[in-house]
């Protein structure tokens, strides 16, 4: 499809980048959505938390929603999202990855932005159920790289799985990486580095033999977080053999179900290989917007409800 022209026209405050990225991050709030958390049992023994929230109508859709890097489904953009599916109709699951709803997962691996098995467990849990007929996915940053990955891998996609939406994805995980290791990132790169590093610690008496202190000492950037720790845990060789095999750009091509990218021009944690505008012109069921402004996961929207999630709702409910 055709690139799509964006509506987005924030007030003068949210035409800076980092000034949207720090608000939607830390300053926006979301209240009044009740979840209710369900713990399932992966292929491999371990386990994760789902977060679940309720239509105000019985329904028999659903909106999966993927958090990103050092996230978790209470997250004011998860809690925002499902509240707006929520007051339209959608049952809404908000995904907490291993390791991240607050209590160490019990294996040595944790989570990454390829880790499309532990989706394909939470989409065949729920098909379980029994309850939905119309599922569909909103991927936030790692998140939407998962989704997009999980969709044109080559998975048989469940008949249920009707469209998807990724918010500010790093299509590309290297020049995703290449970017939070410039200067004009370098708080955001401390912040999760110091985020990881102590979920490094927390799993270390876990697995004494599989991480050290001189491991944890060794790791100056994320790139070598990447190194140290996410390759070794699972099965890559090293950090770029890791952004190569899991990066979502190289399986857009193979997207056969509805879905919508935004990414914004000013987002500061994305290179020029995170917009995959030769993509979307050969794909019909890949659709890109890029709208000015929004930085990272920071559009901003009247009455408290973002211009994504707007644009999230929309698109589900025209496909």
């Amino acid at each position: 499809m055709p690139l799509i022209a964006s509506t987005y026209k924030p007030p003068l405050f949210f035409r800076h980048g980092h000034l949207s990225t720090i608000y939607a991050g830390i300053v926006r709030k979301v209240n009044g959505v009740v979840q209710k958390r369900e713990r399932i049992t992966l292929p491999d023994g371990d386990f994760m938390d789902l977060d679940w929230s309720e239509s105000q109508i019985s329904t028999q859709k659903l909106v999966i929603l993927l958090h990103g890097l050092e996230g978790d489904a209470q997250r004011h953009y998860i809690v925002g999202s499902a509240k707006l599916f929520n007051q339209n109709g959608f049952d809404a699951c908000a995904v907490n990855y291993r390791g991240c709803s607050g209590e160490p997962n019990t294996s040595y691996r944790s989570y990454h932005s390829g880790a499309t098995e532990d989706l394909i467990a939470v989409v065949d849990h729920i098909l379980n159920v029994g309850q939905y007929s119309e599922i569909y996915l909103k991927g936030f940053s790692l998140g939407g790289n998962l989704t997009l990955k999980y969709l044109g891998e080559g998975n048989e996609l469940p008949k249920e799985i009707k469209a998807a939406v990724a918010i500010s994805v790093p299509c590309s995980l290297k020049d995703s990486c290449d970017q939070l290791l410039t200067s004009k990132n370098i708080l955001y790169a401390k912040r999760f580095k110091k985020h990881l590093i102590a979920k490094l610690r927390q799993k270390q008496p876990q697995f004494p033999h599989l991480i050290t202190d001189s491991d944890i000492k060794s790791i100056r950037t994320l790139k070598d977080f990447d190194d140290v720790y996410t390759s070794k845990a699972h099965n890559f060789k090293n950090a770029f053999d890791y952004y190569d095999k899991c990066s979502s750009l190289q399986f857009l091509a193979n997207i056969k179900v509805p879905s919508l990218i935004i990414n914004a021009k000013d987002d500061s944690f994305l290179g020029e290989a995170c917009y995959p505008f030769k993509e979307a012109k050969t794909n019909p069921s890949l659709y890109l917007e890029v709208p000015n402004y929004g930085g990272h996961v920071g559009f901003w929207g009247k009455n408290n409800i973002t211009y994504t999630e707007r644009r999230a709702l929309d698109f589900f409910q025209s496909n």
